[in-house]
């Protein structure tokens, strides 16, 4: 008996009935041979974590634009505080760790340079529009590995997929993503506006923090114990009315307070005029983007606008303003 064989004989006798169980995976489009050491959900976690995509987010903007600090949140940091949030919930419920924690690590693959509002550019330029969630699953099927993908199991595509508000998950563990997303985001974001001194503590209305908590440790205890209190022994992940709607109220606070704030996304602007720039030049210029994006085009049969939204979607931060000063900035003249 192999290390995997006796990993997936022990799921079922440590884990939920209710949990996603390695061996009952639907698979991978490509039949693969087994790893003798690692289950399939572990496979796809270590996958997710090598990848070229995975190493991008940490210079991809979360909330604040090029901050002046070490300490805001990245793309990376932020997917790192959805895996540890989803992962202690998962063990708390006794179910599959290993997949929460590759669907979470994998979630936030395919988002643009500066966060949504690269993605917002993107969706306005291209005619078949787009969301990072669908270019999450793209980066994992078709953009990885040259054009092969990383060849990831249905339950964690399902997952990746489905992490948006109104996505659906297939299992509990797609589902504990899903929230703890949401309960990342909504924490560590106000701990930012904090530091950046848009929000203060007590500008959060106490109709929220009576409820939820007056610090972001004390709100994610909350919402972390609501969830694991009201899905224990369910088939389903839960929170209560009062914690749910609380949480949802905050959330619509800090779109207003915080999303929206001047101070954060006063260079929004530039961002997405720029990477609308960057749109309309490679969609001119096909054999400037690097070739595995060309090969795409021209071995496996991808529209031109895909392939530049694919190649825009993919740089980071940086780059982005990098390829742009190339293309649009004169350059002084040298001997």
């Amino acid at each position: 008996m192999t290390i995997r064989e006796e990993l997936e004989n022990n799921e079922f006798r440590s884990l939920s009935e209710y949990a996603a169980f390695s061996r009952n995976s639907k698979g991978r489009d490509r039949e693969e041979s087994a790893c003798d050491i690692r289950t399939c959900y572990q496979r796809d976690r270590d996958r997710i974590i090598h990848c070229k995509a995975f190493r991008r987010l940490k210079h991809k903007t979360q909330v604040f634009l090029a901050p002046a600090g070490d300490h805001y949140r990245t793309r990376l940091t932020h997917t790192l505080e959805v895996s540890q949030i989803a992962r202690t919930i998962a063990k708390a419920l006794r179910l599959n760790e290993e997949l929460t924690e590759a669907i979470a690590l994998g979630h936030d693959l395919g988002h643009t340079p500066f966060g949504h509002a690269g993605e917002a550019a993107l969706n306005k330029v291209c005619q078949e529009g787009f969301s990072h969630f669908e270019q999450s699953i793209r980066v994992v099927e078709l953009l990885e590995k040259k054009g092969q993908g990383l060849n990831l199991t249905w339950e964690v595509r399902d997952g990746i997929i489905n992490h948006r508000t109104s996505g659906n998950p297939a299992t509990l563990e797609g589902k504990i993503v899903r929230l703890s997303d949401k309960i990342a985001y909504i924490n560590h974001d106000i701990d930012d506006a904090i530091r950046g001194k848009i929000l203060r503590e007590e500008d959060i209305p106490d109709t929220y923090t009576n409820v939820l908590g007056h610090s972001k440790q004390e709100r994610l205890n909350t919402m972390i114990y609501d969830i694991v209190n009201h899905s224990r022994y369910q088939p389903d992940i839960l929170m209560s009315e009062e914690i749910s709607q609380a949480m949802k109220d905050l959330r619509q606070f800090m779109f207003e307070r915080v999303y929206s704030n001047p101070l954060a996304k006063g260079e929004e602007y530039k961002a997405k005029r720029m990477l609308a720039s960057l749109y309309g030049h490679y969609l001119e210029n096909l054999s400037e983007m690097p070739g595995e994006y060309r090969m795409l085009i021209e071995k496996k049969n991808q529209k031109a606008e895909r392939v530049v939204c694919d190649y825009i979607a993919g740089m980071s931060d940086q780059y982005s303003v990098r390829k742009f000063e190339e293309l649009f900035v004169p350059s002084f003249w040298k001997m």
